[in-house]
């Protein structure tokens, strides 16, 4: 679109309807800054630097980069060698971080379509190994057989309701392993729901319209 919208304004130059010309480029800066807002980086690692498009679905609010930067930080020497559930994944970005820092295995659950097709796309494009994209409702696949994880990634639509049900089954059913680490983003204002009585917060931090927590399984 934007290759023909050039070649548009160089023909009305050419043609002395300079009018048509300044029409054309009117709209590209908000459609240039609408399209750079759907865009992340990653912060760290191999792909650090990387940049990813994600789809414009409302219910797609990645982690800003700021926040993933002190969350990753947090997190330290325990993402190499780990096993992790990205459980709402979205735009994948969590997951990706990880990924780029040497995670073992990133499993992502998404239940939009598009967002799901984008994210194995860039997957396969950057030779990612070890992950899985299950398209998928979170409730759902916390039904099936579980297995442990070592680092688990929250981050529901703040509106849901879905962060202690799901944080209930995740517990009962034995997702998280022993000792693991909990990420969860909530609106500001509201605070941590209720949890399970083993997960004990450890970080706490807010960025704008967004608090993020780390908690530990166990205290450890």
């Amino acid at each position: 679109m934007n290759v023909k919208n050039i070649g548009k304004s160089r023909g009305a130059q050419r043609d002395g309807q300079g009018g048509a010309q300044r029409g054309n480029r009117g709209p590209q800066p908000a459609a240039s800054r609408a399209a750079r807002s759907r865009v992340l980086r990653i912060i760290g690692g191999t792909w650090r630097g990387r940049r990813l498009r994600f789809p414009p679905q409302e219910e797609i609010r990645p982690t800003p980069d700021r926040v993933r930067e002190t969350l990753f930080n947090w997190l330290g020497s325990r993402v190499p060698g780990a096993r992790c559930l990205d459980l709402f994944a979205g735009s994948g970005a969590l997951g990706l971080e990880a990924l780029s820092r040497g995670a073992v295995e990133v499993t992502f659950v998404e239940r939009d379509a598009v967002a799901v097709r984008e994210l194995r796309a860039r997957l396969v494009e950057w030779r990612a190994v070890g992950w899985q994209v299950e398209h998928n409702e979170a409730l759902r696949f916390l039904g099936g057989t579980a297995q442990p994880f070592d680092i688990v990634f929250l981050d529901p639509p703040f509106a849901s309701g879905l962060l202690t049900q799901v944080a209930r089954l995740l517990e009962d059913k034995h997702w998280v392993g022993a000792n693991a680490l909990i990420y969860v983003e909530t609106g500001a204002t509201g605070g941590l729901p209720p949890l399970p009585d083993t997960w004990q917060v450890t970080k706490t931090k807010q960025a704008g319209a967004v608090g993020y927590h780390l908690l530990t399984r166990g205290g450890a």
